[in-house]
């Protein structure tokens, strides 16, 4: 027990909402993104607003950026109360390259530049690929891999090219070992990391590092509840894990703020898991999954 609580206390501080955190201890200079400006899609909830509000407290103006405006602003509302930073809200579909232009373009002209680049928004669901629909397939294809391209090819175009950045795309460790029930978005984030490598070979010469942060089961977001996590939790699954326990969000922010400052100025191409191990040593449970899929269809 007490070794348990001593884990418990190197843990950085998080809550499980969508809500700032009411304490904040500093990892790293407060000052290492000063009057820097993120863009963040998928912004508004979950790993994206907790990045949000970590870069914020380093110092960044941030824009998140995604579908639902009345959120986003709301949660912006949120944000610069907690920091003091400009947080700016703007809708767009990543889908949609055009929306994207739109909000690069806004972002310029109210912050007059962009530093980094967080390709947050994705979609995910459990679903047998045998009863995947075709549509299911490519919408998830579409949000995770097209919509991390048409931002990343938005922000070079646009800033990037002439004046460097970085960016960091959020991946997942679903296609390592082929996870049951998830061959949309495992193919999807295995795309991502081979378009992460790609685009580090070929823009670096402009001064962009591309990285990816691939996170393991993290609490307090929609897809740890959709994808089973708390369920899980209950049944003891993560004791499989070398580290014991689920990551929390700010975990995956200052994994992510790392590989975003120049604390990381010699880092490019890299995939940097962040999952406690979980990967190298979690059953592919098919039974289990399904088991987890039954018990929620028979709620729903």
């Amino acid at each position: 027990m007490a070794e348990e609580s001593q884990r418990t206390g190197e843990l950085p501080e998080d809550v499980m909402t969508d809500d700032c955190m009411n304490s904040y201890t500093y990892l790293y200079s407060p000052d290492l993104l000063k009057d820097q400006v993120a863009f963040i899609t998928g912004g508004g909830s979950g790993i994206g607003f907790r990045i949000a509000e970590v870069f914020m407290r380093h110092g960044c103006d941030v824009v998140i950026a995604s579908r639902n405006l009345q959120r986003l602003s709301e949660a912006a509302e949120k944000l610069t109360k907690a920091t003091g930073r400009r947080c700016l809200p703007l809708a767009i579909d990543v889908r949609q390259p055009e929306t994207i232009n739109t909000a690069v373009d806004r972002t310029l002209e109210e912050l007059g530049r962009l530093d980094i680049l967080i390709n947050n928004a994705a979609g995910n669901f459990l679903c047998p690929a045998s009863s995947l629909s075709f549509n299911a397939f490519k919408t998830v294809l579409e949000i995770d891999t097209m919509g991390t391209f048409n931002a990343s090819k938005v922000a070079y175009e646009k800033w990037f090219k002439d004046h460097g950045g970085s960016i960091v795309n959020i991946s997942a460790t679903l296609g390592y070992k082929g996870q049951a029930l998830q061959v949309h978005a495992g193919s999807a984030k295995a795309a991502n990391d081979a378009m992460t490598k790609h685009l580090a070979v070929e823009w670096g010469p402009n001064g962009v590092r591309v990285n990816t942060v691939a996170p393991g089961p993290i609490s307090g977001t929609e897809g740890y509840r959709r994808l089973g996590g708390p369920h899980a939790e209950d049944a003891g699954a993560f004791n499989s894990i070398p580290l014991q326990r689920a990551g929390n969000k700010t975990e995956m922010a200052h994994t992510v703020l790392f590989l975003s400052s120049r604390a990381a100025s010699y880092i490019t191409g890299s995939i940097l898991v962040a999952d406690g191990g979980a990967w190298l040593t979690s059953p592919n449970d098919v039974h289990r999954l399904l088991g987890i899929l039954s018990s929620r269809s028979a709620k729903l």
